[in-house]
């Protein structure tokens, strides 16, 4: 039996990855609003999220803890496409321009775009600071342990990465 032909008129379906924070108002609600929001605009149909978390301030201190998730989805959509639907939705949903790292009603990163490098000054996948930064590791390991980028395990990363203050959000 012949292998099908790839239909050049059908976009190309990739595995992605978002992390997103919330710090302002009902942080959970909000986190689910944006995934909600992009599934609505068609960008993306998300296939896992993980469990909430709270974390400290990081970069500007004088702030509310964050809530902090990462949801896996599939998209058609290139990575400069996604990305302005990803800072659409930021906008939509109130977030304002304001202190680098300072309170955000809706913060979403595209940490992953299948197992593609891309660079532009708009966007680094995968995400530069992905395996510096334990409240991505920890929700991405909790819904992807196996993920691999450039080389590096998520899992192994987010084991070595537990002493950095991510809780689950009910915890105190």
């Amino acid at each position: 039996m012949q292998s099908p032909v790839p239909d050049p008129q059908k976009p190309k379906i990739v595995e992605i990855g978002l992390g997103l924070g919330s710090n302002i108002g009902d942080k959970p609600a909000n986190i689910a609003a944006a995934l909600a929001r992009l599934q609505e605009r068609g960008a993306l149909v998300v296939t896992a999220v993980s469990s909430i978390y709270r974390t400290a301030p990081w970069g500007y201190l004088d702030q509310e803890d964050f809530a902090n998730a990462c949801a896996l989805a599939t998209t058609t959509l290139q990575p400069g496409e996604l990305l302005a639907e990803v800072k659409a939705v930021e906008t939509e949903l109130g977030r304002k321009d304001g202190v680098r790292w300072g309170p955000r009603l809706i913060d979403i990163d595209v940490l992953f775009y299948g197992d593609q490098v891309f660079d532009s000054p708009e966007l680094v996948l995968p995400h530069k600071d992905l395996f510096n930064r334990a409240f991505v590791l920890v929700p991405l390991a909790e819904i992807a342990p196996k993920l691999r980028l450039g080389g590096r395990s998520v899992g192994e990363a987010a084991k070595a990465a537990t002493d950095q203050g991510v809780k689950p959000w009910d915890a105190a």
